[in-house]
């Protein structure tokens, strides 16, 4: 039939950027993107791009693998889900529903039904024990800022913003900013865009990074100090009267007692703890404050540098005392096609409890269930190596890696080799594959159904695509809903989505999967598959949401003291930060050439680098006698590892700055130049966690570093 061309959407990341995929003979040989679409206007990245190597590389599993006698073997997919299931029959009739665990990870989210098929096995199951990998690196922004409030119609958009406030969150390289914060399509441009229409950007990061060099303020906080930063800027704020007195009147409670509390962070005071310069941190405050419209948003840098939860807390006090928020007769500021539809009115949330009360605890540090369905992260190694009722015994990893996205890598290798059954849902043969008892070899994205739900969070418009499989799956592969499905039918259990019950006499199609999933939302995704023409996006303009009148019988405000607020800025404020003994502090980053520990299986991307280099300063480097290009020791009061040293003048001095998500647990100095070193080794499960969200301390970590 010669080379086709079909209209579909990356799935590497959440960004879905829009393509055109060439097929020949059921296999993908080219990308590009879609310039015809509304939204991504042919815009692709490096790692989209690499579609082709990815699923048609010879080293992607195509076949399912169980171990036996030591060895892995390559099993037919209905017999290794059989071999599955029959030892989740044993070890659940032995040791209760408790003692399986899953695991969700980054990847897995890049298909649209992975989540909530896993999600609904592990219910089904009943056990208490669904991870993800939001509690690795950004559970604040979820789990507590609730106790804060919500507004109904949602966050002021980019798209809208006269200023826009990015703290430690550098979209250009990760394609991700939360609600509020620039869309991943396209990036760069958007942002230089919305600047030649007059939009102000402020940018706080302890290195000057790519969005940091379009900033008209760049703040160079140091690592973990966020909330002298910002609790500095609400100081200027309150005592300047520069919030929106009317909206704060209506609708906010507790500013008096955030006010007595950044009475302790004077502008002096704030930038002399967060390294910036007064009059900066002075000018940022006016500057955000000001304007009309533009929000305040983090990445997952300041969540993993120790203060998150009260990062955050401070971020929602900025845009509530700014009234950053979309107002009655306005259009809703995400519409969310996909999106199962709650009340848009202009008014504060009925309050959800996110965590507490009688929520299932963990055995370990008193951490329990967020969100009513996932157990934080943090626990997951101890609950699988420490004897006791609900042991863990059986893992199964889902579009993650484990061993090199937990903290404490080595106690996770060692949890990982302890496990009754391991069960690693992966095409490549990863850290974590290497380590399983079966390896299930899924579709990749271009051989699957899927719906752009992921996405559909930066869309300002009612955007949404229905793509269908655009190549042929090779060998025995599956779609990991299906994986999920057959488990469940081996296991006589009903799978339950939010539409109500899964048919379970055969396996559903995909279509009838999603539209169970999302039941209730704007359009079902069998009529966006329907209303699509060539697989090309289906914008719903006449369906856009429009921000309701408030509920007169709701009356439901903003608490900025509620919890454990202010009160822990209060204590932040009046204890300095010890001196730990250690002359730097490592810092993480993205990589533009990986998705976490996604691409490094992937040639093209090797091309473009194969480590995960230490920048420094060249003052510091030089005070060292380090070299570019040397290999060093960076020892944490937890371990060591190896790093290549690389002068960057846009850090600070006092910092090493490190990709995240590189290096197995078999990495060191012989072969860091090769896979680079995992930061994780450096960090503790332990000590410095968030007590709530047992978010683990992952940047802003001690360190020292010498020559290796």
């Amino acid at each position: 039939m010669g080379i086709q061309q079909h209209k579909t959407f990356c799935r590497f990341c959440h960004a879905n950027c829009a393509m055109i995929a060439e097929v020949e003979d059921g296999k993908i040989i080219s990308v590009k993107g879609d310039k015809d679409d509304p939204e991504y206007g042919g815009y692709t990245c490096i790692k989209g791009r690499q579609m082709p190597e990815s699923h048609n590389s010879p080293d992607r599993l195509i076949h399912s693998l169980v171990r036996k006698d030591g060895a892995f073997e390559e099993t037919a997919m209905p017999d290794a889900l059989a071999h599955v299931g029959d030892r989740l029959k044993e070890i659940i009739a032995k040791h209760g529903p408790h003692s399986v665990a899953f695991f969700f990870g980054s990847g897995g989210y890049q298909n649209s039904s992975a989540m909530a098929a896993s999600l609904s096995l592990a219910q089904a199951i009943g056990t208490r024990n669904y991870f993800t990998s939001l509690t690795l690196d950004q559970p604040a922004k979820i789990y507590t800022v609730h106790r804060y409030g919500r507004w109904m119609g949602g966050l002021n958009t980019f798209d809208e913003a006269d200023v826009t406030f990015l703290v430690g969150n550098n979209p250009i390289v990760s394609h991700f900013s939360p609600s509020g914060g620039v869309p991943p399509f396209s990036p760069s441009r958007r942002i230089r865009d919305r600047q030649a229409d007059g939009m102000r950007l402020i940018v706080a990061d302890p290195r000057e990074c790519d969005v940091g060099s379009l900033a008209d303020i760049h703040l160079p906080v140091k690592p973990g100090e966020d909330p002298a930063l910002l609790g500095g800027m609400l100081n200027v704020i309150l005592n300047e009267e520069l919030y929106d007195s009317n909206f704060v009147a209506a609708h906010v409670d507790g500013v008096d007692a955030l006010k007595d509390a950044v009475a302790h962070l004077s502008p002096e005071v704030a930038a002399q703890r967060a390294g910036v310069d007064a009059d900066q941190l002075i000018a940022a405050a006016r500057m955000f404050a000001n304007a009309e419209r533009g929000c305040v948003v983090t990445g997952t840098g300041p969540e993993m540098a120790g203060n998150g939860t009260l990062t955050e807390y401070l971020v929602c006090a900025l845009n509530i005392l700014c009234a950053r928020f979309r107002q009655e007769g306005e259009k809703v500021a995400i519409p969310g096609i996909f999106t199962v539809q709650q009340p848009h009115r202009a008014q504060v949330a009925p309050d959800v409890a996110m965590y507490g009360g009688d929520a299932p605890k963990s055995r370990f540090r008193d951490l329990g269930m967020l969100g009513g369905f996932e157990m934080p992260c943090n626990v997951l190694a101890d609950e699988i190596l420490t004897p006791g009722d609900d042991q863990v015994r059986v893992l199964i990893s889902i579009g993650g890696n484990p061993e090199i996205a937990f903290p404490n890598q080595m106690k996770m290798r060692k949890a990982l080799d302890s496990l009754d059954m391991f069960v690693q849902i992966d095409p490549w043969m990863s850290a974590s594959a290497k380590r399983a008892d079966v390896v299930l070899a899924p579709t990749q994205c271009l051989e699957r159904e899927d719906i752009t739900s992921l996405s559909e969070w930066w869309h300002t418009q009612p955007y949404s695509r229905y793509t269908d499989a655009v190549a042929q799956a090779p060998g025995d592969v599956i779609d990991e809903y299906e994986m999920m499905w057959h488990l469940a039918k081996h296991l006589g259990l009903q799978m339950t989505l939010a539409g109500g019950p899964l048919p379970m006499d055969a396996c559903p199609t995909k279509e009838v999967f999603l539209d169970l999933m999302v039941k209730g939302c704007i359009v079902p995704p069998s009529q966006v598959r329907r209303d699509s023409k060539d697989g090309a996006a289906v914008v719903y303009e006449d369906l856009h949401p429009i921000v309701q009148a408030p509920d007169p019988a709701q009356a439901n405000r903003f608490n900025l003291a509620a919890a454990s607020m202010p009160d822990e800025l209060i204590q932040y404020a009046r204890h300095a930060p010890a001196d730990d003994g250690y002359d730097f502090k490592l810092i993480s980053r993205r990589s533009k050439t990986r998705f976490n520990s996604t691409g490094h299986q992937l040639k093209g991307l090797q091309k473009k680098t194969t480590t995960n280099p230490a920048y420094i300063h060249p003052d510091d480097m030089a005070q060292l006698s380090i070299g570019e290009g040397d290999i060093i020791a960076i020892a944490s009061p937890h371990d060591t590892i190896h790093a290549v040293a690389q002068p960057s003048d846009r850090v600070r001095r006092g910092i090493v700055s490190i990709a995240h998500a590189f290096g197995d647990s078999d990495s060191g100095k012989h072969n860091v130049r090769e896979m680079g070193s995992s930061t994780n080794r450096l960090v503790s499960d332990e000590v410095d966690f968030d007590p709530i969200t047992g978010q683990a301390l992952q940047s802003a970590i001690p360190i020292r570093i010498q020559a290796a």
